[in-house]
């Protein structure tokens, strides 16, 4: 998580293959909804279809986060 640079995004499968373990995104997803340390970047994981999905915090403020690093969205959905 702490290696995915600013202004870039990593979907929730990609996360769980780089883990060494390809099927476990939903695991991923429910590990970074339960992350309370504001240093782990949880806010620059995205679903495969890359609509922002859930962020612990509240959608909104995953989306103000990505865009004052740069990601570009556009109705819920990063533009790659």
């Amino acid at each position: 998580m702490k290696k995915i640079p600013k202004g870039k995004v990593l979907t929730y499968k990609e996360v769980a293959r780089r883990a060494g373990r390809p099927r476990a995104f939903r695991a991923v997803g429910n590990i970074l909804n339960k992350n309370k340390n504001k240093k782990i970047p949880c806010h620059r994981v995205i679903r495969s279809d890359r609509e922002i999905g859930g962020y612990n915090r509240g959608e909104k403020k995953k989306i103000t986060l990505l865009q004052k690093e740069g990601v570009i969205i556009k109705n819920k959905r990063v533009v790659l």
